[in-house]
């Protein structure tokens, strides 16, 4: 799933709140030279004072549109801006005093000092959360990663361009050349990870958040290569030059770059939805830790008494968009577990081994009426995922991260499941959990949820999964 761009003022809410506090640093600064010490705001008349620049500051920032394009603004453009709107607001202020006749009562030198030390540090913290923003999506640090697909004689100016205005924060994992086979080099430090005949199969089992597509006018249309892409759930953005519209996908235009791309993807989110879907995992995340902890305290002894080991059990899993990360779980199997899994296979009772679900497994600490079945069938051993929820791995709500064996077997409308941060607990766990065999109608189920999802639904699955859990349904 998308996060889309933010549009109107909270695209630039990062640059209002860092003014706002140069304005107010500025104006304990000047307060300081003045009156020599740090505390206006015990003053009545320049607590005041400070509240009124804050309000004049938002009101300058809305009406004169002080951060329009500010991420395109070059140094001297900046410079003149932030000149102009330190002006204005000095200029609001002091026409406020004169209005209201009370200019006598407020000191012109710490009004002044205001103005010059917010005209500076405005300026300066402008232009470094500028370059922080452009440098943080750069090499290994990126929080999404993208795919760029190209022709030969084009690929230095798209990755020029996108990297010199790379304030959307992509890692840009690999590129793809269309016409020609490169596979194996580089191109301005960025390597060639396939061609145009295997890109499909490449995405469809690396971490790819998104791709990006820019090819000349007279290039054959990529079609059947998106098709591909949106059936995987990975969102593609295309440079506007000749595009079509797919079905049943989420379309949006869009900047990237120094482009205009129209966006398509399974669905989208804004960051207001996803923001608050955030911090309800980060409370949820954090109850769960703190219960996770006493649940240790008991557990522990138990779990070793059966089986001497390690308490938790952690496996690295597959996440969005095929990002991996490790997974912790209370241990409710034998140590050699993962070593008898594979003479167990012909037991699965999941089809085609994409996933592994098995009656009476033998591998559970105690058997049926162990300690290891008391946890699963009680979903306790699935609680240090929590910790996994608070650190932004998962998700209270999603699809089950697969296991490494089981992604690789993925063909492309499985991989679509993936298009979201995986959860503790879905729309497939609630409409059956342990009783659904067919992979394909737990992909259904996730799909679903996928395209449908909204923040109530969230709180549907999660009230439901309680009820689940309740009646000891099977493990999540």
């Amino acid at each position: 799933m998308y996060k889309k761009a933010n549009e109107g003022w909270f695209k630039y809410l990062d640059f209002i709140i860092l003014d706002a506090l140069c304005l107010q640093i500025s104006f304990i600064l000047a307060y300081f030279i003045r009156q020599e010490n740090f505390r206006p705001y015990r003053t009545f008349l320049y607590r005041n004072m400070a509240i009124l620049l804050f309000m004049i500051q938002i009101i300058v920032t809305f009406f004169f549109d002080s951060f329009k394009d500010v991420l395109k603004r070059g140094y001297y453009k900046e410079f003149i801006e932030t000149l102009k709107h330190t002006s204005l607001v000095i200029l609001f202020t002091v026409s406020y005093f004169f209005l209201t006749q009370t200019g006598e009562l407020y000191s012109r030198i710490i009004l002044l000092l205001t103005g010059m030390f917010y005209a500076f540090s405005s300026y300066l913290i402008r232009v470094f959360w500028k370059d922080h923003l452009k440098n943080s999506g750069l090499g290994n640090n990126g929080k999404r990663s993208l795919l760029v697909i190209t022709s030969k004689d084009m690929a230095s100016t798209v990755l020029n361009n996108i990297c010199n205005h790379n304030y959307e924060g992509f890692q840009i994992s690999g590129i793809v050349i269309a016409d020609a086979n490169m596979t194996g080099n580089e191109i301005d430090g960025i390597p060639v990870v396939s061609d145009i005949r295997n890109v499909v199969n490449y995405v469809c089992h690396k971490w790819v958040d998104e791709v990006f597509i820019n090819m000349p006018r007279d290039f054959s249309p990529l079609e059947n290569t998106i098709d591909s892409f949106t059936e995987m759930g990975i969102t593609v953005h295309q440079n506007l030059i000749d595009i079509t519209a797919l079905s049943e996908q989420k379309q949006r235009v869009e900047r990237m770059g120094d482009y205009t791309v129209l966006t398509t993807s399974i669905n989208m989110a804004s960051s207001k939805q996803l923001l608050v879907k955030r911090v309800m995992d980060i409370a949820g995340g954090t109850i769960g830790c703190v219960i996770a902890a006493l649940l240790y305290l008991v557990l522990a002894p138990c779990i070793y008494i059966h089986s001497p080991g390690p308490i938790l059990f952690s496996q690295v899993r597959v996440g969005k968009n095929g990002k991996r990360f490790k997974i912790y779980k209370f241990r409710s199997m034998y140590m050699d577990a993962e070593k008898r899994k594979k003479e167990l296979m012909a037991q699965n009772r999941i089809k085609d081994g994409m996933m592994f679900k098995m009656d009476r497994d033998p591998r559970i600490i105690g058997g049926e009426k162990g300690i290891g079945s008391f946890m699963r069938n009680n979903s306790l051993d699935e609680w240090p995922q929590m910790w996994n929820v608070l650190k932004g791995d998962m998700s209270l709500v999603g699809t089950r991260p697969p296991t490494i064996d089981e992604w690789e077997k993925y063909e492309l409308h499985h991989r679509a499941r993936l298009s979201i941060k995986p959860g503790l607990t879905g729309l497939w766990q609630i409409s059956g959990r342990s009783s659904i065999t067919d992979f394909e109608e737990v992909v259904k189920l996730d799909k679903k949820y996928i395209t449908e999802w909204n923040f109530k639904l969230d709180v549907k699955i999660l009230l439901k999964t309680v009820g689940v859990v309740a009646y000891r349904e099977g493990a999540l």
